[in-house]
Order: structure tokens, then sequence, then C-alpha cells
């Protein structure tokens, strides 16, 4: 009995680190935040960045390329993707059959090997062999 391995997934997110940075802002925003009534809503800007964090990233699997954002999120398979675009910032944006761009979250340049491995092939391995 032969067994497959599951086809390469993989996922691009930013590091959880930058939670311990929401944390630390919270800390140093709590005597303002007591100060005068309403500056308790300095709390939402850690708040906001944990959320993004840990909603925000990109999913490539052999069949799609699915893109989740702080509020919804796209799934577009291989086929509709006709390019990918290298950014001036080193970001990387899906450009579909279409000519609509899906910007990849948390996905640099850097990563393209990775993203060619977890394509199943439908990307070339910038790297070359």
């Amino acid at each position: 009995m032969s067994t497959t391995p599951p086809p390469p997934r993989a996922v691009f997110q930013s590091s959880r680190l930058i939670i311990l940075f929401a944390i630390v802002l919270a800390v140093c925003a709590t005597p303002v935040a007591f100060g005068a009534p309403f500056l308790w809503l300095v709390y939402l800007a850690p708040i906001g960045v944990v959320v993004w964090v840990v909603r925000v990233r990109t999913v490539v699997d052999p069949d799609a390329v699915t893109v989740r954002r702080v509020v919804g999120g796209r799934r577009v398979p291989w086929d509709r993707i006709s390019t990918l675009k290298l950014g001036d910032r080193s970001g990387v944006t899906a450009v579909l059959s279409d000519g609509a761009q899906l910007p990849l979250p948390a996905v640099r340049v850097r990563d393209l090997p990775q993203l060619a491995a977890a394509s199943g092939g439908r990307l070339p391995d910038p790297a070359g062999d």
C-alpha cells in the first residue's frame, strides 16, 4: 500500500511577533487611556493590529490562490491567473485573465520559490534547476 504525500500548500502571513508589539503598545497606552473620557479608544489601535495579523494571509495550493483580508476574502483558481506582477516594494500581485489585479498579502519576492512549489507546477521556479 503506497501512500502519496498530500499536495503542497503554502500559507503566507505576517509574523506573529507583531502581536507582541501590539501588547506592548496597549500597556504603554494605559496611562493615556484613563486620562480623559473616550481616550480608552486608543486601545482600538492594538486590537486592530492583532486582528490584522491573525486574519490577513495568502494560501496557495495546486488548485487556487486564496487571499484573506481583515474583512472578506477571495479564492481564485490558477486558470484565471495570467501572470504575477512584482511590486517596487517587494510585494507580489496576481494579474487575472480579465486584467484585474489581486494583491497577495504577505507574499514577497523572496517567497517566489515557495510559491512556485505550492502551485503544483503552474508557476515556474524562478531559481531555476
